[in-house]
């Protein structure tokens, strides 16, 4: 297939497509504030087709309909756990398949929003079983979807014996939206933390290189991690063991940080439909940390990045200093 036709605009010669540059953090704690530029962030992520709202209907969709029993979640039995482990293993499987199938086998767009122009290495013996797609599934699957499932068959088993707190059922929507709204900002927290701490170098070394070796990502590339790498991403998890939940936010939760990274990792910009976006997929945020590493270890959400002098905006000034940072780093 031929390539789509890129539009008239500015591009670094590094990157097959890229964003406007330089990059902006959200306007949420911008100062002083710009409340029309925070309405319009929260409009694009709540009131438009996004991959929150997707992550949003797919968690309500899982408690209403695909959810064992709350009764049989009292004791622990290999019905309900490998429905649990089942379940999210197809739901990464038909989201990262479809994706990776639509975006890179069959090449629907061509490379029109796609980051970086190389293809996926093969016979390359840095990737488990020498081919980076098959390694990025095989992480996803062997070791991604089971340490997410025990996060989740740890919670349930708690709330259904009564050992976390939950909302009561008179509940207002309006607290239930706060914990929603509140929900990428923690994660937002948690994952520069954790990120940070995987690139002390030792723990680089034997942990989160692997991630790593996806300088070019795609779809099954962002849950491909290390177990000890999983069990530290998924922790976040564990907020719902102290502060009154809910299931669906729980889910909504642990959707964001399983399957958003397909979207974030695609490598793409953007979902086109007849050359018109459907969708925003990438993050090109993340994309410049996957290729100069000592950079923008957390999310556009908050300028965490900016405020702990990390963040790479793009240009080739912040290209230098991440090489400097990494070059120290090594050292």
């Amino acid at each position: 297939m031929t390539d789509s036709p890129q539009p008239e605009r500015p591009i670094s010669k590094a990157w097959n497509w890229h964003p406007d540059l330089p990059l902006q953090n959200s306007p949420l704690f911008s100062w002083p504030p710009r409340p029309a530029n925070i309405a319009g962030w929260f409009a694009r992520s709540w009131l438009k087709l996004s991959m929150t709202v997707i992550i949003l209907a797919v968690s309500v969709a899982v408690w209403a309909w695909l959810q064992p029993s709350l009764e049989r979640f009292q004791s622990f039995e290999f019905g309900w756990i490998a429905q649990i482990v089942l379940r999210n293993a197809v739901l990464l499987t038909v989201l990262a398949g479809g994706a990776h199938f639509y975006l890179h086998r069959i090449k629907a767009q061509g490379d029109n929003h796609k980051f970086m122009r190389r293809e996926f290495a093969k016979k390359n013996r840095a990737f488990t079983l020498n081919d980076q797609v098959w390694d990025n599934v095989f992480w996803s699957l062997v070791s991604g979807v089971p340490s997410w499932s025990a996060y989740e068959v740890l919670y349930m088993w708690a709330m259904a014996n009564g050992y976390i707190p939950a909302l009561p059922a008179t509940f207002t929507f309006a607290w239930f939206l706060v914990l929603l709204l509140l929900t990428p900002l923690w994660l937002s927290f948690h994952f520069y933390w954790v990120h940070r701490l995987l690139h002390w170098p030792p723990l680089y070394r034997k942990v989160h290189s692997l991630h790593h070796r996806n300088i070019h990502t795609g779809p099954w590339s962002g849950m491909t991690m290390h177990p000890v790498e999983h069990m530290g991403y998924f922790s976040s998890i564990l907020i719902h063991l102290i502060i009154p939940s809910h299931p669906v936010i729980m889910y909504f939760h642990m959707y964001l940080q399983a399957l958003n990274p397909v979207a974030s990792h695609s490598g793409f910009d953007d979902l086109l439909v007849k050359n018109k976006s459907l969708l925003s997929l990438g993050e090109f945020f993340h994309q410049l940390h996957h290729r100069y590493y000592e950079c923008n270890y957390g999310t556009a959400d908050v300028p965490w990045d900016k405020w702990f002098g990390s963040f790479h905006d793009g240009s080739e000034a912040a290209t230098d200093e991440a090489r400097a940072r990494a070059k120290k780093m090594k050292g």
